[in-house]
């Protein structure tokens, strides 16, 4: 199955110009504060109270309730086929393309969960311009692309995955992209790592 090969730089250039289309900043702007306004809660009507009134003190309907939060918890941790061992880690990842073969698409949220997975199990590494190191430990962006390759979550997926890590980038105040982050002087694993939770949180929060 032919797939297309991404380098760190051509995915942080695609995710840097999603991140900037008009579009997205309409989806990111206020992701904080989706929620519809309260609406005034009605007067209880005149009597002796009853167990059903308690709804009439909420200043919002209960499935709202519920729907936010649900959209508050983080995505669940992937379920799916354990990832391949050390040996797995260090082959080329057009080795585990058949995995793919009938997996759907994913939320961008749980494909960085899978990414996570990666950068756990087989290593955090920041070589310049290199997706892995001879151990098979990932970048950010390697660990990305190699969730991808493992068959979570398509190529467009990958994009809108990467354009919420620039989206938490300029929240934590980093101007540039991924990969300069990645290799910044002092950069470690837990870095590594915490970026992609803080991107997990906002990405679910947002619904994605």
């Amino acid at each position: 199955m032919a797939t297309a090969v991404l380098t760190p730089d051509q995915l942080d250039g695609q995710a840097a110009r999603l991140h900037d289309t008009q579009a997205w900043q309409q989806i990111v702007t206020g992701w904080e504060h989706t929620a519809a306004e309260p609406t005034p809660a009605l007067a209880p009507a005149p009597g002796p109270a009853r167990v059903s009134d308690w709804r009439g003190m909420l200043s919002v309907p209960v499935d709202q309730l519920i729907d936010d939060t649900l959209r508050a918890l983080p995505a669940p941790p992937p379920h799916e086929r354990p990832l391949p061992g050390r040996l797995g880690a260090m082959l080329p990842d057009r080795v585990h393309l058949w995995r793919r073969v009938g997996q759907s698409d994913l939320r961008p949220s749980v494909h960085l969960g899978h990414a996570r997975q990666i950068l756990a199990a087989w290593g955090w590494q920041n070589t310049p311009y290199r997706l892995r190191n001879a151990r098979g430990a990932r970048c950010v962006c390697g660990a990305m692309i190699s969730a991808h390759r493992l068959g979570y979550g398509s190529l467009d997926t990958v994009d809108r995955a990467g354009a919420w890590l620039i989206t938490e980038l300029r929240a934590q105040g980093w101007p540039g992209l991924i990969g300069p982050w990645n290799r910044h002087p002092g950069r470690t694993a837990a870095d590594a790592l915490a970026l992609v939770d803080a991107t997990i949180r906002r990405a679910s929060l947002a619904g994605q």
